[in-house]
């Protein structure tokens, strides 16, 4: 059996004997000689080439992404009855990590502050002395209101890091419960938790049913001072509503990893929002494990045994 193997990350990978490990260039056509692989692991790879490897590789049985998220692969054009694996729980540590920085660059209002460094000018109304509770403003993760939307293994990751600082944190998902100690609940209950809500965080997957899920009617029920962070999919923003609710001062901000096209077009009205943090989809990209999991999914695959991840 031959497993193709994405040049875009390192990947020390033990393979059991009779499965060989090719490694191929992610940015240009899979080379002929290697059309008659069985597994394609796939990191970073550009929709173009994905869809070239959907038609030309046709002893393909198995697609294994090494992304949180499967939608590249799921719009590639794969059969019907090849399997795809996610990289679920790859990017749990790194995107927790990097949704905490802007938690805490909106609080504490770093892109203010990098503005006024940028024009050599002393923030002092971002300084100084300040109230011990400030209602109506969202500048400390103390006692803060942190409603995660979408909550599976990053958000369970990321919810006592916030907690450690003070936050409240309530989850949403497909299903109510609790889930490492944080209280769950069901989307429909969404509505009613909103405007108690300080920061909302989406770590939603791009889906038919999430397209621009976070629309007017989501944001307007948030109070003014919250702030929406997004670091799932830039599909379920919608943008326009965004820049709406934001010039209105219908909410006061935005911090943003991902967005409906990237990299976010130069005409984008969000560059130029005093409250809009914007960065280039850098929350993941380091598949933390992704070695062990090619490994476990392999063996399992050779075994006849349920696959890890397996999304499609």
């Amino acid at each position: 059996m031959k497993v193709l193997l994405p040049d875009s990350v390192e990947l020390d990978v033990t393979l059991p004997e009779g499965v060989t490990g090719v490694v191929y260039a992610t940015g240009e056509p899979i080379p002929a000689e290697h059309t008659d692989a069985e597994v394609l692991v796939v990191w970073g790879n550009p929709p173009a080439q994905l869809a070239d490897a959907a038609r030309r590789l046709e002893r393909l049985r198995w697609v294994q992404t090494l992304a949180a998220g499967p939608d590249a692969v799921l719009r590639a054009g794969f059969g019907p009855g090849i399997p795809v694996t996610a990289g679920l729980g790859l990017h749990d540590r790194t995107v927790a990590e990097h949704t905490l920085a802007l938690v805490l660059a909106a609080a504490r209002r770093l892109n203010l502050l990098v503005r006024a460094q940028v024009g050599r000018r002393w923030a002092g109304d971002l300084g100084g002395l300040q109230p011990v509770r400030e209602t109506g403003s969202f500048r400390t993760l103390r006692d803060a209101h942190v409603v995660i939307w979408g909550f599976g293994g990053i958000a369970g990751t990321l919810a006592p890091l916030l907690a450690a600082l003070g936050a409240r944190v309530t989850g949403v998902a497909r299903t109510a419960g609790e889930r490492g100690g944080f209280p769950v609940v069901a989307a429909p209950e969404l509505p009613a938790l909103l405007p108690t809500a300080d920061v909302l965080i989406s770590i939603l997957p791009a889906t038919a049913e999430t397209e621009r899920i976070l629309d007017t009617s989501v944001l307007a029920k948030l109070p003014p001072h919250a702030w929406v962070v997004n670091v799932g999919r830039g599909s379920t923003l919608d943008e326009a509503a965004l820049l709406d609710a934001l010039r209105s001062g219908r909410l006061a901000g935005a911090a943003l990893d991902v967005f409906e096209t990237e990299p976010l077009p130069v005409t984008s009205g969000l560059w130029d929002e005093p409250n809009v943090i914007i960065s280039p989809h850098a929350a993941g990209g380091r598949p933390l494990g992704a070695a062990a999991l090619i490994e476990e999914n392999v063996a399992a695959f050779l075994a006849g045994r349920p696959l890890r991840n397996q999304v499609a």
